[in-house]
């Protein structure tokens, strides 16, 4: 476990990738068509060799426990935050259009960009194979639910990119790695390695990317917004917080802190473009991601720090 004093300037390390990424987006180096490649390159490239080099090890029984205990906390936290986003969205003086955003915005986080990149700075390898295990279940429902926020049908889930999208594919071909005796030969592994090891600081440059496509007038609107201050509140606080009683029922220091400090994750981008492609206030869901993808700069230490102190 890092000291927190060495958690902290990970962690600058990874806002500096950011701050790159902004700068880069800002000056007209890179143009507009920047987030969507790099969106596409992370999604559908370097995150699943990522997750395919990781689940690369040697299985132990131990793995099954550990697995069970990381299941059951993505369950129940994302259960949570499905209750929170539907009671915080009756009481909210919101347009209708803003509903699913509102909720997408509370209920999903950056898990598959930022959240690989903080737990692989911190945990090294070992992390991302806990992590891509937390992911299973968020990776079915934002495929599913974080859809249905927005259209209220279910004929409008892409049930086909639901098991064939990349997170998926990846997560299922690495765990038949995982508990076979099969590995991948050196030379095929050490190229998982190399391009996965790109998801980390491309993710960040990405973030960078999306906070520097945001005009300054608009941005100074939203944030009157109390809305959107609510929805990061919940998102970055709230419902990691609500993890905290695993302390009393045992759960490893380890697993728990991955589980909190993922589900810390700003919320994620994917918000925007259901918003965009189902009908939503895209500009609303964009200035969320945005707002709590600042205000994670000082949340995701604090978790580390919160956790740290309770064990």
């Amino acid at each position: 476990m890092l000291s927190a004093g060495a958690f902290l300037q990970e962690m600058l390390y990874l806002y500096s990738l950011a701050l790159v990424g902004f700068l880069v987006r800002k000056n007209g180096v890179l143009n507009e068509n920047t987030n969507q490649v790099l969106t596409q390159l992370i999604l559908y490239i370097t995150l699943p060799a990522l997750i395919l080099f990781s689940l690369n090890i040697s299985f132990s029984p131990a793995l099954i426990q550990d697995f069970l205990w990381l299941l059951g906390m993505s369950a129940y936290v994302l259960l949570a935050a499905v209750f929170l986003a539907a009671w915080m969205r009756k009481r909210a003086d919101l347009l209708e259009w803003q509903h699913g955003a509102y909720e997408g915005l509370i209920i999903f986080g950056n898990q598959g960009f930022i959240g690989y990149a903080v737990i692989f700075i911190v945990f090294g390898e070992q992390g991302i194979v806990y992590l891509t295990m937390f992911n299973l279940i968020y990776f079915v429902l934002i495929w599913t639910y974080g859809i249905f926020l927005f259209t209220k049908n279910t004929a409008a889930i892409e049930w086909r990119r639901l098991f064939f999208n990349p997170g998926i594919v990846s997560t299922g071909i690495g765990l038949v790695v995982l508990f076979s005796p099969f590995r991948w030969p050196d030379g095929i592994a050490k190229g998982l390695e190399s391009v996965g090891n790109m998801t980390i600081p491309l993710s960040m440059m990405l973030i960078g990317s999306l906070i520097a496509n945001v005009k300054y007038k608009d941005f100074l609107h939203l944030l009157k917004n109390r809305y959107i201050w609510k929805a990061a509140l919940a998102k970055l606080l709230l419902i990691p917080l609500s993890l905290l009683p695993f302390v009393l029922v045992g759960a490893p220091f380890f697993l728990l802190l991955i589980a909190v400090l993922v589900s810390g994750m700003p919320s994620a981008p994917t918000m925007s473009l259901y918003a965009q492609k189902f009908g939503g206030d895209r500009l609303f869901a964009s200035l969320g991601v945005v707002v709590s993808s600042l205000l994670c700069i000082v949340t995701i230490p604090f978790l580390y720090l919160l956790v740290s102190l309770l064990y």
